[in-house]
């Protein structure tokens, strides 16, 4: 999917932690709290706007583990 999106993390420094690697791969994003839909713990996520399976694949690949991923609108 492309367009917003919100990828939930375990904890703010995973969060963090995930921001640096995306940015240093021309992917930009915000930490925000996590929408209470996806919330289920820390509440920290990444909120981004492109091609989220980039975004995803990259995480994988980086051994980065995300608790979820959602469209957000606009």
């Amino acid at each position: 999917m492309t367009g917003k999106y919100t990828v939930a993390f375990g904890s703010v420094t995973i969060a963090m932690k995930a921001q640096t690697l995306l940015n240093h791969n021309g992917i930009r994003t915000s930490v925000v709290r996590t929408p209470k839909n996806l919330s289920s713990g820390c509440g920290y996520s990444l909120s981004g706007y492109g091609e989220v399976s980039m975004t995803a694949s990259i995480l994988e690949r980086n051994g980065i583990k995300y608790k979820a991923v959602m469209e957000t609108p606009e």
